[in-house]
C-alpha cells in the first residue's frame, strides 16, 4: 500500500502540468490574429453566398426538368 501513495506523491497535479504546457503556446501578435480573423470571416462569407447561389441555381434546375 505504501508504493501507491509514493507513486501518487510523485505525480504532479494535472494544473501544474497544464500550466507549463500553456506557457509553451506560441501567441500570434495582435496584428496578426486581426488579419486571420478578417480573413476567416471573409472566406466565409464568399463561401456562403457561392453555395446559396448553388442551391438556387440547382433548385430551379430540378424544378424546370420535372415540370415537364
Amino acid at each position: 500500500m505504501a508504493k501507491t501513495e509514493e507513486k501518487k506523491a510523485k505525480k504532479p497535479p494535472f494544473l501544474k502540468g497544464v500550466k507549463t504546457e500553456y506557457k509553451k503556446i506560441s501567441w500570434p501578435e495582435k496584428k496578426s490574429l486581426t488579419r486571420q480573423t478578417v480573413a476567416v470571416v471573409v472566406i466565409t462569407t464568399i463561401i456562403s453566398v457561392l453555395i446559396a447561389v448553388l442551391d438556387y441555381v440547382i433548385k430551379y434546375g430540378v424544378e424546370f426538368l420535372t415540370t415537364f
